[in-house]
Parts: C-alpha cells; structure tokens; sequence
C-alpha cells in the first residue's frame, strides 16, 4: 500500500548530530517508504502518530528553501532518519530540489539504498565534496523480503554504485546490518571491492531495531538470534568479521559495534 504523504513546513533544515563521520544531518523525509523491519529510525514513529512505520512519510515542502544561500561548517549527512531516495523522491522531486539549492561549496554525504541516485548525477557534480554511500548486504529471497521488503535489491545498488563511481563521484559501501549466519561478507566485498572508495561496517544494534525486530529475528532465525545474545559466540563473530576484512585490505571508515 502506498504511504500517506504528510507535508509539512520545517524551520530549520540543518541539524547538529553525533553520528560518526558527521557534525549535521539533513532531513527532507521523515520516514521512509523502504519499510526495513531493522530501521532504527522506528521509534520517531511513536513521536509523530502518524501510524504504522511505513505506511507514511513526512515531507518537509519547503526544505529547498531552507538551504538556499546557507552553508554550514562540517560534514553534512543525509539522511538519518529516512532515504532521500525512497519511492515517493520520483514523485516529488524534494531531494533534487534541495541539491539544487544547497551550497556546491558543502562537505556533503548521502547514504541511500537505491539507484534513483543516479538520476541527479548532474547536480552531483557540481559538489566541490560529495560522496555517495550504498547500505549493501547480502540479503535475498526470504530475508529480503522480511528485512527490506519494497526497497531495491543489492545487486541493483551494486550497479548503481558503479555507475557513480564511473562518473566520478565517490562512492563508499556501508555494510549493514551486518547479522551473524545471514551476511556473507566475503561477497558482499568481493562484489563492491571495485567501486567503494571506503567501507562502513555496522554490527546490527538489535536493542536499536526494537523489540518486534528481535522477536522476528529470533523466530525465523534462532541461530543468528542466539549469537547475538551469548557474548562468547558474539566475540568469536566480531573476531571472524574483522578477519575477513584485514583479508581484503579495504579502507575502512569504522566498524560501528553498539
């Protein structure tokens, strides 16, 4: 079904964050029409009363005006809680529209899981700093569709990342979640190696993901559930992810472990 759409007017654009790798975030979307079981953004959800995640999004109309003529010191992210490249962008254009407007001068980063990125390659261009991440996992068939049901598929990610590393813009993977028995991250790497400037690695935060999540996650997969649970089992996961990653010898960003 498709979500509601909320359109509201924001007065400020730009936010402080302590995300790693950030000192703002930029948030035209609220919500997020992927409807990924694990998003940590869930719980703004409880804030807003809009209804079930996922069946609505807010969209703030007058963020292209917000950025128009600012520039802000630091590194700026979009987005944290929603994907700026989520169905409804090919509707309404709001993410074109702000980097349109925003500042070429801006240190900006983007993290999406679709390939409607590689429609603003043109404005992409114009930035002095960009770069453009993809979150990639391995999931297909059932845990496709039970973790990130209407979103696009890895391999179409994978290709898009080509595409912009191709056209010259940076590009970075961010592996995530990353789920003991369900990521195979040697291919993960093996696929993106060739066109991922530099790698995030993020350990999934199942307290983060919410309740509804971890019990999902232990009914369908009890063995992943366990490992995350017994810190023993959980150490010996970390030992071997780190491993495959020294194996690759790939820049890496950090390995967010919550």
């Amino acid at each position: 079904m498709k979500p509601k759409i909320i359109k509201t007017q924001a007065k400020e654009i730009f936010t402080k964050t302590k995300l790693p790798g950030a000192d703002w975030v930029i948030n035209q979307y609220v919500g997020c029409g992927h409807n990924c079981s694990y998003c940590y953004a869930r719980f703004i959800g409880r804030w807003k009363g809009y209804g079930e995640w996922g069946s609505w999004i807010e969209a703030k109309i007058n963020a292209p005006e917000l950025v128009k003529g600012k520039l802000v010191k630091g590194r700026v992210f979009m987005s944290s809680v929603s994907d700026a490249y989520q169905p409804i962008e090919k509707e309404l254009g709001l993410t074109r529209k702000v980097l349109e407007n925003m500042d070429k001068n801006t240190d900006l980063s983007i993290l999406t899981k679709s390939d409607l990125v590689l429609r603003d390659i043109d404005i992409l261009k114009q930035f002095k700093s960009v770069d453009v991440g993809f979150t990639i996992n391995s999931f297909s068939g059932k845990e496709k569709e039970i973790f990130e049901p209407d979103s696009p598929t890895s391999e179409e990610r994978i290709k898009a990342m080509k595409m912009l590393k191709e056209s010259g813009i940076k590009t970075y993977a961010f592996v995530s979640p990353t789920i003991p028995g369900l990521i195979d991250l040697n291919k993960v790497i093996d696929q993106t190696k060739d066109y991922a400037d530099y790698y995030w690695f993020e350990v999934l935060n199942l307290r983060g993901a919410g309740k509804e999540f971890s019990d999902i996650l232990e009914k369908e997969y009890p063995e992943s559930y366990k490992i995350m649970g017994d810190r023993d089992l959980f150490t010996e996961f970390l030992s071997d992810l780190k491993s495959v990653i020294q194996k690759y010898g790939v820049k890496t960003k950090g390995i967010e472990i919550h």
